[in-house]
């Protein structure tokens, strides 16, 4: 039996999103991520550590918040792998599904959201190209192929880290549970930065066994759970 931990990456810089115009300028590069967010990762590092002596492969897209999640809980650990890097597992493009919106409008939160919303609900439907070329057919594909690949190296015994970001990590999860894709954005936004979802590999296929886990980055006053 293999295990794989799938670990959204830790807060990232507004840039990340779509957001121009921040107060402050970027820590670790646009889209990569805030101090809160480096510290997000050593403490997902830390419960990983504690969870399992050692990991056997180690993964992330090709975005600056994933990679720099994934050296950040790779740290905790002495005889960690070589990461490695599969554009697959990176996040839908997010500036051409809602735009370009304001450093006001992403604090208040809820403004960005429902446009965020709004933008994968026609995106899904097909009522809007995605900016890119990359349909929802071609994402969810894309998802899948990442996942194949990450379980294949989920072997006896095997235990794989992937850093990802919450709609890829919840897209693959949706598949497994045969959500409905239209239902799939609700899963998306619960997820917390550094979260931790853990999946078993067997003779029966892929089980999902946690989703979510964040009670390492979080107090009764907040500590550093996030959702963005």
């Amino acid at each position: 039996m293999g295990v794989i931990y799938l670990v959204r990456h830790g807060q990232a810089d507004p840039n990340a999103y779509g957001v121009y115009g921040a107060d402050e300028p970027p820590v670790n590069g646009p889209g990569g991520l805030t101090d809160a967010g480096e510290m997000q990762a050593r403490l997902t590092g830390a419960l990983l550590a504690g969870l399992t002596d050692r990991v056997t492969a180690a993964v992330s897209g090709d975005l600056p918040r994933q990679s720099q999640t994934l050296a950040g809980v790779l740290a905790q650990f002495p005889d960690a792998p070589t990461p490695e890097v599969d554009p697959d597992w990176n996040e839908y493009a997010l500036p051409a599904l809602v735009g370009t919106a304001s450093a006001e409008e992403y604090r208040d939160g809820r403004s960005y959201q429902r446009r965020l919303d709004e933008g994968l609900a026609e995106w899904i439907t097909g009522a809007t190209e995605h900016g890119t070329g990359e349909t929802f057919a071609d994402f969810a594909k894309r998802v899948r192929a990442a996942a194949e690949r990450a379980t294949a190296l989920a072997g006896s015994g095997q235990t794989v880290l992937v850093v990802s970001s919450a709609g890829t990590i919840t897209q693959w999860l949706a598949q497994l549970w045969d959500v409905p894709p239209v239902a799939w954005p609700a899963m998306s936004r619960t997820m917390v930065n550094a979260s931790v979802s853990k999946l078993i590999v067997g003779r029966s296929g892929v089980s999902v066994v946690s989703f979510n886990e964040h009670a390492h980055l979080a107090d009764r006053e907040g500590g550093l759970a996030t959702f963005r």
